[in-house]
């Protein structure tokens, strides 16, 4: 295979594969007890009393646990801040907080017995909106500060975050006051992107239980490294002594990322002394964690000609009611927000803020869709206003391969003005269908995460080889494409490979597996770790021998040959982002004139992968990902009436049926082997969401004569902003 003009290895598909996976919801453990949840229905109050009694009356209860019960454990977690308590002690700060954790012999029982917990409660003020718990006089829900456990994503604001300012971005260049003064537009408006839950098919669980003084947890953790990180604080044991292991996990999207339910099955277990399962339901898990809303006040300014002179972003994030991993989302959001635009002038101050709602965390794309819907929609205003075709308003201001999106940082590794052309080949702009609207958007998000990678690869006897890395699979198929690098490394057939992955006590260290990095990183860390294997091979047995003949000769009989190669920040890694993950999306739309409501009949994504090891998991990662982008941009949305969440669950909280995905899908691959990964590969699985909610607000707003604002465009929305002035503001 040739991609532009290059030769690139031959990578076979992947082997046929019999059996089902195994996933943490599918295992028991001998011995094992059932625990449920009770929880709060108050969203700020402090406990009085917890009566227990009627719990433990019921037949099959083993322990009823609360938090004032287990005193000589400091039941905090949290990978950026230990704030967040994995039952309440002395105050909920949200409605569905846990506040006492059951162990029964069968789960009925033990769910059962969680709804006789009674709480006494003294009710204390609430805050429910993020801007309010910003200002003066809002109740605070963290009065005193909990350490840091690392500096990631809270590199700025430090004694500066008081009251329920959870974390802080503010940065910039050139002057964007003289810039707006100079303009010959300066667009301003108020954008709002909504709370959303990942809706991943498997929910929260794991199983945990104390084997000869040392802890195990099998867990749908998506970073099971951080995961035995704060269960080893928890319970005060050297890491050594805490094993973290994931088989399949049936999705995550990010909302399996760090600590969830594993501190509660561990209490559990630490409790009662038999191992304890702890399995959400799905509105169970709508309580646990959810992605931070937003409130964007943009302004951008333009020349005559289309220039794009400066942006001044101004970002207020609801966080819930921990830190958990919004720190991060903030600081992404605030490097994202402004688009992969070349700007002399740009000001991004972007707040994260404690409010008594669930708390907030990882959801893929973290903090690029927040800020992409404002920051496109303006593109597409300015061009109307100022007499400019979209697209090559875009194509005159869009950074080239190389040019610095954040000063300092690494240059852009794709060609947006290339993809941005295939794309709307592909939508048919500027010509609409009858009756339809266009709508289309980018980004480049900074991603990657850190690049520290490890991984092992073991040459066996019989000519064999298996890899074990730490990354997780989470159903993208990461397993697969590892396989395909190892087995086309060593010249071995697919058959003759296997990868183990994600269990702390075999495999090596891998910091995460999120933003995109699976492919790149470890795949790079597992391209070495073959090198250095073929390296022991040779020195054992010369050049060009087989591995069979160099275990042979060294051994005389069974043995193995190990390489173990690593991925860190140094020499081509050094410069961050590792890789820049290109949204590039579009839709075709129609608008029901009578009820409002959105169909949308064209998705057309580009990925610019760099090179897709395999084509067709790559298809799969960007229509999922440019699916869960429709959803947010039609119908999703966490919805609180008063303290209380109003549809934690999959009937009130919609997500994308089939019914809902477009007639038409028009994937298109972008191989310019312009990546830092194996072959020249990029990340991808959540560039194609990105722009999503600007496109489909963009077509709909070509259709209605007026760009909407905020998202979800349900049938009322849209119907009522139908009614207004032929305007855009």
């Amino acid at each position: 295979m040739k991609v532009a003009g290059q030769s690139v290895p031959r990578v076979d598909g992947p082997a046929k594969v019999t059996g089902r996976a195994r996933y943490a919801l599918d295992l028991t453990v001998p011995g094992m007890t059932h625990g449920a949840v009770a929880r709060s229905d108050r969203a700020h109050a402090r406990i009085l009393s917890v009566d227990t009694g009627e719990a433990e009356a019921v037949n099959g209860v083993l322990e009823v646990i609360t938090g004032a019960s287990l005193a000589p454990l400091d039941l905090r977690f949290g990978h950026v801040v230990r704030d967040h308590p994995a039952l309440a002690v002395d105050r909920v700060l949200y409605h569905g907080e846990p506040v006492a954790l059951v162990v029964a012999e069968t789960r009925r029982a033990a769910e059962r017995a969680a709804r006789l917990v009674s709480v006494d409660y003294e009710d204390l003020p609430a805050v429910m909106d993020a801007d309010e718990a910003l200002g003066e006089g809002a109740p605070v829900l963290h009065p005193e500060r909990i350490e840091r456990t690392k500096d990631e994503g809270l590199d700025q604001g430090g004694e500066a975050l008081v009251g329920n300012l959870c974390a802080a971005a503010d940065f910039g260049w050139g002057d964007v006051d003289a810039a707006l003064a100079a303009a010959d537009l300066v667009l301003e408006g108020e954008y709002r992107y909504p709370m959303l839950y990942g809706y991943a098919m498997e929910p929260y669980n794991a199983i945990a239980s104390f084997e000869e003084g040392s802890l195990v947890v099998y867990s749908t953790a998506q970073h099971p490294y951080m995961v035995r990180e704060d269960l080893a604080r928890i319970f005060a044991l050297p890491l050594a002594r805490v094993r973290v292991v994931v088989p399949y996990v049936g999705g995550g999207y990010g909302s399996k990322s760090y600590t969830k339910v594993e501190p509660l099955a561990a209490l559990g277990a630490y409790v009662t002394g038999r191992p304890v399962r702890v399995a959400l339901s799905v509105e169970e898990s709508i309580l646990t964690t959810r992605s931070d809303g937003a409130r964007v006040r943009a302004r951008s300014a333009f020349a005559a000609d289309g220039t794009l002179l400066a942006r001044d972003f101004d970002v207020v994030m609801d966080s819930g009611a921990y830190t958990d991993n919004s720190p991060v989302v903030c600081a992404k959001l605030a490097n994202r927000c402004f688009g992969p635009y070349r700007i002399g002038a740009v000001r991004v101050r972007v707040r994260s803020a404690f409010t008594n709602t669930v708390p907030a965390s990882s959801l893929r794309g973290f903090g690029a869709p927040q800020g992409n819907l404002a920051g496109e929609l303006q593109m597409d205003d300015a061009a109307d206003r100022l007499g400019i075709d979209a697209l090559a308003l875009r194509l005159k201001n869009v950074v080239r391969p190389g040019e610095e999106i954040l000063p300092g940082k690494r240059g852009i590794d794709a060609d947006l003005p290339a993809d941005l052309d295939l794309l709307t080949t592909s939508l048919g702009w500027p010509n609409a269908p009858e009756g339809r609207g266009i709508g289309f958007g980018i980004s480049a998000s900074d991603a990657g995460a850190h690049p520290t990678s490890v991984a092992m690869v073991r040459l066996h006897a019989d000519g064999s080889a298996s890899a074990a890395v730490g990354a997780t699979e989470l159903g993208q198929g990461s397993r697969t494409v590892l396989s395909q690098i190892l087995a086309e490394q060593l010249g071995l057939p697919m058959e003759k490979v296997a990868i183990v992955a994600a269990d702390t006590g075999v495999t090596p260290y891998e910091r995460t597996t999120g933003a995109s990095r699976t492919t790149a990183l470890v795949g790079r860390s597992l391209m070495a770790a073959c090198a250095d294997a073929k390296r022991r091979v040779a020195e054992l047995a010369g050049e060009g021998a087989e591995f069979a003949d160099a275990i042979k000769a060294f051994f005389g009989a069974g043995g193995e040959i190990i390489g173990v190669g690593a991925v860190r920040r140094h020499g081509e890694f050094r410069k961050m982002p590792p890789f820049w993950e290109i949204g590039c999306s579009g839709v075709v739309a129609a608008v029901d004139a009578e009820t409002g409501r959105v169909r949308v009949e064209q998705l057309s994504t580009v990925g610019d992968v760099g090179f897709a090891i395999n084509p067709a998991l790559v298809h799969g990662q960007d229509l999922g990902a440019a699916t869960m982008g429709l959803g947010a941009a039609l119908s999703e949305q966490l919805v609180y009436d008063g303290q209380t969440l109003a549809n934690p669950n999959v009937v009130d909280y919609r997500v994308p049926r089939c019914s809902d995905i477009p007639e038409r899908l028009d994937q298109i691959l972008a191989q310019r082997q312009d990546g830092i990964g194996p072959y020249g590969a990029k990340g991808a699985g959540e560039g194609t969401l990105n722009p999503v909610g600007a496109a489909v607000a963009a077509a709909v707003g070509r259709i209605v004569g007026r760009y909407p604002r905020e998202l979800p465009l349900t049938p009322e929305r849209v119907w009522r902003l139908a009614q207004t002035e032929d305007a855009r503001v």
